[in-house]
């Protein structure tokens, strides 16, 4: 078995495309080598910002030499099918067997290939796949007809610690040469560090001050961050989403502390954090009291060294004074007038092509609060109104302008220095939430409704103007919008008929109705949804009414209180019951039509089965009416059908010989087939 150990070295590669990028090269590697038929059994990776390292193990060195026998026309063909044949086959004529098969005498060739080698076969998979990386931006240089997501220096290429020959084509008459040498930190070695193998790779990188193993730098932040900020009796801010972009950034990572100027405290903790993330990708700090403190942590790509790591922090604390006094500036500013003040500036700002523009947008949200804040017991419906008016005005204040992050955030904090009551602010702050499944739900019942009607709207009118989710493209996250939807309406217990305001706010787009696919877009988010928190597959097809809105509230308790009952032993035999009363109606519908499971005689039923079973179903038929019995009853009602069910069919014969008690007990069976599928579709249950 063969070891295959390859490095690229090239500029920084950005943070957020490194982890895709291994990934890829690692996915392509495998599969070309697994279909050339070399069996990759293992592999291992390795990156940061200018290295990119792939080790796969127990590869087949030489394929085993194969012979064929191919058996070609018959030898009285004409000349033109045998020289074909031998052109196919590639052998000469002379070279062609005669056998007799009993059907007659045909030529034969005898094909002997010889095995391929892996290490020919290397430099071609390696080109190709290098040549077609599929990075999400790339450039060429100099005469390169290449791309790649920045210059490329090095190749290296090696089988059992040995560099094959080889080289990768830039195009342009550039090219690279498959070597077995890398480069250690820019700022502290010149040498060239000879490579074997993953292992030493790693670990003789690590000497020349460069770790290429991402999960290690990581922690080495997060363990100096924590130690930095304990020494200085604080704590860090939590941002995993930094932390990994800095990981990316840096090859030996070396943590520091700097200061903020007192003068910028006075800012919102939200405007340092992100004024420090976004420019400057710092990390903030708290007091042991929670409120931000007076520092940031910054992470060096240099060794530790008390006189460069002053001029560093004093060189980070210069550039960052320079980005919070813009900062203060948009902030002072955008206060000099009131919020509402902004308001005809909206005007000028379109929303989308065909949906108007913003101030379009908020008027419309302030109709649709009403309509929902209806369903939201505890709701201040002028309050939520208020907020709607002034919910997209900080999108033309300077501060959201430097930093869209913060757009809602900046108009709570304007509405309250405007005079806005807290209700307003915080239903303003919350209404984008829940940006994603991490994300907490709006605070208050203001909150609730205004992201509602903001996130209705948005998928009303992009469906109404044709802009939808194709495939894996979704380039105004309409699927976000409607997963969040469901999100509020579940976790905050509300029920909301989706299929009325929907229509309600296509006709505020001025569409005649809601486009045809909405509904069912709804849905299969809901599907999502369900299977995602840990539900069957099967059990959510069946409770789930594919484009039905109008209660969704009332589709997830559904799949969630049939999920519990078909995990017990009573759900089990229930299903098997349902299956087959359905199976045997099946199989008689098919010969004579429908049957009415409304046609049940009670003076027919001569069996205590038979009467124990109608009166099942009968109880079942009225809990089944979740409007009356309540979820909890319908699912009592099933339970309560399993014995009875269960009875029926080991006692009674279906197909008895008198023709009246054989229609009544199908029309039985048709009636309990009725009232299970008024619950779920227990069809779709594959248990």
């Amino acid at each position: 078995m063969t070891d295959l150990f390859l490095e690229l070295n090239c500029e920084e590669i950005p943070a957020r495309m490194q982890n895709k990028a291994i990934a890829d090269l690692e996915r392509l590697f495998l599969d070309a080598l697994s279909q050339g038929g070399f069996a990759p059994k293992q592999s291992r990776t390795a990156i940061s910002p200018r290295h990119m390292a792939l080790e796969i193990t127990g590869l087949i060195a030489q394929q085993p030499d194969t012979s064929e026998e191919r058996r070609g026309p018959r030898i009285d063909a004409p000349d033109k099918a045998i020289d074909g044949f031998c052109a196919g086959a590639g052998v000469s004529r002379a070279d062609l067997i005669e056998k007799d098969t009993g059907k007659g005498v045909f030529f034969f060739a005898q094909i002997d290939q010889k095995g391929a080698s892996l290490e020919r076969r290397l430099a071609e998979m390696v080109q190709d796949i290098l040549s077609q990386f599929p990075w999400p931006k790339s450039q060429r240089w100099g005469r390169s007809r290449m791309s790649w997501v920045r210059p490329l220096h090095r190749v290296n290429v090696l089988l059992d610690g040995k560099a094959i020959a080889g080289q990768v084509d830039l195009g342009g008459s550039m090219s690279i040469t498959f070597g077995a040498e890398t480069e250690g930190h820019p700022f502290y070695t010149d040498e060239l560090i000879s490579l074997t193998d993953f292992d030493s790779y790693v670990n003789d990188l690590k000497r020349s001050y460069v770790i290429v193993d991402a999960a290690e730098r990581r922690d080495l932040i997060s363990a100096q961050a924590a130690e930095k900020a304990k020494s200085a009796g604080l704590n860090l801010r939590a941002d995993d989403g930094l932390l990994a972009e800095v990981t990316g950034l840096v090859e030996f990572p070396n943590v520091l502390i700097g200061k903020i100027d007192d003068a910028f405290m006075q800012l919102p903790a939200e405007v340092l954090v992100t004024s420090m993330r976004v420019h400057q990708k710092f990390f903030a700090l708290n007091e042991s009291d929670g409120k931000i403190a007076p520092y940031f942590m910054t992470v060096a790509n240099r060794l530790p060294d008390s006189e460069t790591d002053a001029l560093i922090i004093a060189g980070n604390e210069r550039v960052l004074r320079a980005r919070l006094s813009d900062a203060a500036f948009f902030y002072e500013t955008d206060q000099q007038q009131k919020l509402e003040d902004y308001l005809p500036n909206l005007e000028q700002v379109a929303f989308y092509e065909g949906l108007g523009t913003v101030a379009d947008k908020v008027e419309r949200l302030q109709k649709l609060i009403p309509l929902i804040s209806d369903s939201i017991s505890g709701c201040d419906t002028q309050a939520a109104q208020r907020a709607a008016a002034l919910s997209k005005a900080d999108l033309v204040t300077g501060m959201v302008g430097e930093f869209p992050e913060l757009q809602g955030l900046m108009g709570s904090y304007y509405a309250l220095s405007s005079g806005e009551s807290e209700a307003v602010a915080v239903a303003m702050r919350d209404h984008y939430r829940p940006a994603g499944p991490s994300d907490r739900l709006p605070e208050t019942r203001e909150g609730l409704a205004l992201s509602l009607a903001d996130k209705i709207d948005t998928l009303v009118g992009f469906f109404g103007v044709g802009a939808k989710p194709t495939g894996s493209k979704d380039p105004y996250a309409l699927r976000r919008a409607a997963l969040s939807i469901l999100r509020i309406l579940d976790e905050a217990d509300i029920s909301l008929p989706l299929d009325t305001l929907f229509v309600e706010a296509a006709r505020l787009h001025g569409f005649d109705t809601a486009d045809a696919d909405l509904g069912r877009f709804v849905t299969d988010r809901l599907v999502v949804r369900l299977r995602d928190s840990g539900l069957a597959y099967d059990t959510v097809a069946a409770s789930v009414v594919d484009g039905d809105i109008s209660q969704i509230d009332r589709q997830v308790k559904r799949a969630r209180a049939l999920d519990t009952v078909l995990s017990t032993e009573t759900g089990t035999a229930l299903i098997a019951g349902f299956r087959r009363a359905a199976n045997i109606l099946a199989a008689e519908e098919k010969k004579t039509g429908s049957i009415d499971a409304g046609t049940v005689n009670p003076a027919l039923l001569a069996a205590d089965e038979e009467k124990a079973l109608f009166t099942a179903v009968e109880a079942l038929s009225q809990a089944s009416d979740e409007t009356k019995g309540g979820l909890s009853k319908a699912m009592q009602g099933l339970a309560d059908l399993r014995g009875p069910i269960d009875a029926f069919f080991e006692a009674i014969i279906v197909n008895a010989e008198d023709p009246d008690l054989r229609t009544n007990r199908l029309a039985l069976l048709a009636e309990v087939r009725g009232a299970m599928m008024q619950i779920a579709d227990f069809s779709k249950i594959e248990k």
